[in-house]
């Protein structure tokens, strides 16, 4: 009987995949600042912004002053790159100084947070936006912005976050490589502590992953006191949490918080998923999402309380027509901008400077086309409005080579 081998190109292929993958995590590592799991006990005390960075002249003063200086706290799977574009428009249109990361398009997350990491730092160095994603350390953040700088995260129902996280990270994280089976994703949450390893590889993706994202132990107790102090740590230094699941209504609070115009929020969906790659959640599959992601539940139910209020406080009539008019304007720019006015699939982007960044092994998240023939008058708008972050941080001047490096190995071994 033939032995059955696998060709030669195909183990040539995979070994030098392995190696590959092996070097690339080695140079990852050697990045690596701090551990993802502890805090920054020893961190030097940070300095101060000792200069902060002059108003541009492009700003009338009306009946109140946009608000320039900004911390977004960008968590995973929550709409947040679309947050990220609106960021990114603003400030390239007001020449605001961004703090970008060096070589990466995060700030060496999972590792926290330092001062150290974002590109060309010097002691007292002052900026006026930083959005991308890190693990938060508030201290190191609040040392590069100006006193009156203005905090905003967005969280989403925990139970959601998980099923998109588990598609979009599952394949990174190595013990859901031991799950079988057509639906890997209720086969875990059958039994989430058989297959479950804190310590090991990115488990942190797949685990109270806003708690983590915000710089607490994701695996704390949900009934210790300490998930209460953390959570009211966040309501204290943040000045808006916004709601994936109403994320209209949440820029209407922004706009209003921040003192900016109509224009200034205006969106396309952005990394949006195939609705075919969407795990439903039954009933049951919800409840047990929700309680494997306890403290996330906890956490999102504080807000989502504190959310509705700030909506009672603005006005109800009143928030439905501002968000009647955002989707309004949204839809104006749709059938200006896009070609058939939706999003496509991967495969049928025709520009690469639009192909947004895919899950490994899956290329299921949706980018755009622009109209052939768009007024002059919108043409810069409508491309930026549809560039994916990654790009878009090039075109900022960022020197994103370790993320790109990462990008052309995948291209060329095709995962």
């Amino acid at each position: 009987m033939l032995s059955r081998r696998k060709p030669w190109h195909c183990m040539a292929k995979g070994l030098i995949l392995g190696c590959l993958l092996t070097g690339f995590l080695l140079l990852l590592y050697s990045y690596a600042i701090a551990p993802s799991q502890v805090a920054m006990a020893k961190a030097s005390a940070p300095s101060h912004c000792s200069s902060p960075p002059t108003l541009p002249a492009n700003i009338t003063k009306g009946s109140c002053w946009p608000k320039l200086d900004i911390v977004f706290m960008k968590t995973h799977k929550t709409a947040s790159s679309t947050l990220l574009n609106i960021l990114f428009r603003f400030g390239q249109k007001h020449r605001l100084k961004f703090a970008f990361p060096s070589g990466y398009n995060d700030f060496n997350y999972p590792s926290f947070f330092k001062r150290s990491l974002v590109h060309n730092y010097q002691p007292g160095d002052c900026f006026n936006i930083i959005c991308n994603h890190m693990r938060f350390y508030y201290s190191e953040v609040r040392s590069l912005v100006a006193a009156n700088a203005t905090f905003i995260t967005v969280l989403r129902d925990p139970a959601h976050l998980f099923e998109s996280s588990f598609h979009y990270f599952g394949l990174v994280v190595p013990f859901t490589w031991k799950l079988t089976g057509h639906n890997k994703l209720a086969k875990f949450l059958q039994d989430p502590n058989r297959y479950y390893n804190p310590k090991g590889f990115n488990a942190y993706y797949l685990h109270n992953l806003l708690f983590f994202d915000l710089g607490y132990n994701n695996e704390l107790d949900p009934r210790s006191p300490q998930v209460a102090k953390n959570i009211l740590e966040v309501e204290q230094r943040f000045h808006l949490v916004m709601l994936q699941e109403y994320f209209d209504e949440s820029l209407v609070l922004l706009k209003e918080l921040l003192c900016w115009e109509l224009e200034d929020i205006l969106y396309f969906k952005l990394n949006a998923r195939q609705a075919s790659a969407v795990s439903p959640l039954t009933g049951e599959l919800y409840r047990r999402a929700t309680d494997w992601n306890k403290l996330d539940a906890l956490l999102y139910r504080h807000f989502n309380a504190s959310f509705w209020r700030k909506v009672e406080a603005f006005g109800r009539e009143r928030m439905a027509r501002e968000v009647a008019s955002l989707r309004r304007e949204n839809k104006r720019m749709e059938r200006i901008c896009i070609d058939g006015e939706h999003a496509v699939d991967a495969k049928d982007i025709e520009k690469p400077s639009l192909q947004p960044w895919q899950a490994m092994g899956a290329k299921t998240i949706l980018g755009y086309n622009l109209k052939k023939h768009i007024n002059h008058q919108y043409d810069q708008l409508c491309r930026k409005m549809v560039t994916p972050d990654i790009q878009y941080m090039t075109e900022l001047g960022v020197n994103l080579w370790v993320t790109k490096l990462w990008w052309y190995i995948r291209m060329l071994l095709q995962i």
